[in-house]
């Protein structure tokens, strides 16, 4: 199943992610991006690949467990 991953110390709070898979994706008070799941499954992969793909700073990553 794959595994949504993100680089907390990049993520500069633009929220294209959240934008593009607000049920994935958020952004706390100071700016960071949180997961709210961990795994995902490969039906929905495309969608969220593309919202991490909108990343300008490159900080969220989709692994295969």
């Amino acid at each position: 199943m794959p595994v949504l991953k993100a680089d907390f110390g990049a993520c500069q709070g633009y929220a294209n992610c959240v934008d593009a898979a607000p049920d994935v994706y958020d952004i706390d008070d100071d700016g960071v991006v949180v997961l709210l799941k961990e795994e995902i499954s490969d039906e929905e992969r495309p969608r969220i690949e593309e919202a991490a793909r909108s990343c300008p700073v490159s900080a969220l990553m989709i692994e295969d467990a």
